[in-house]
């Protein structure tokens, strides 16, 4: 990866952003799946959303053992913004990656963001 895709974030954690893809490549109020250092990793852009409008969580169902967490229904469950996995129905907070039905259950979530058109996860 060459030094202008990659760029050095100060933070407690010390990421590094990784260009994933385009703003284009994100589809509204959906999710589409990338691939990050050998995990696929599913993008959700909320455009109409204040605040935060970007998540990036595991694909992948740990009830299933699928990589669906990316064709799931976004939507809200008493105030947090949630994804419906699409096999078993169960719920994941798009913020921390939490289970609503089964709190033993938790996706990995990125820090993501967009600059200046480009996709970036922050990878330590």
């Amino acid at each position: 990866m060459t030094q202008s895709n990659t760029q050095r974030v100060e933070s407690a954690t010390s990421a590094v952003w990784q260009s994933v893809c385009s703003q284009q490549d994100l589809v509204n109020d959906s999710g589409v799946v990338v691939w990050l250092d050998g995990a696929q990793v599913a993008l959700f852009y909320l455009p109409g959303m204040a605040g935060k409008n970007l998540y990036a969580i595991d694909n992948h169902d740990p009830q299933s053992g699928a990589n669906v967490i990316g064709r799931g229904l976004v939507g809200s469950i008493k105030g947090d913004l949630v994804v419906a996995s699409p096999i078993y129905k169960q719920h994941f907070r798009l913020e921390d990656g939490s289970c609503l039905e089964y709190p033993q259950q938790r996706l990995r979530v990125w820090p993501v963001r967009l600059n200046d058109g480009v996709v970036e996860v922050g990878v330590a």
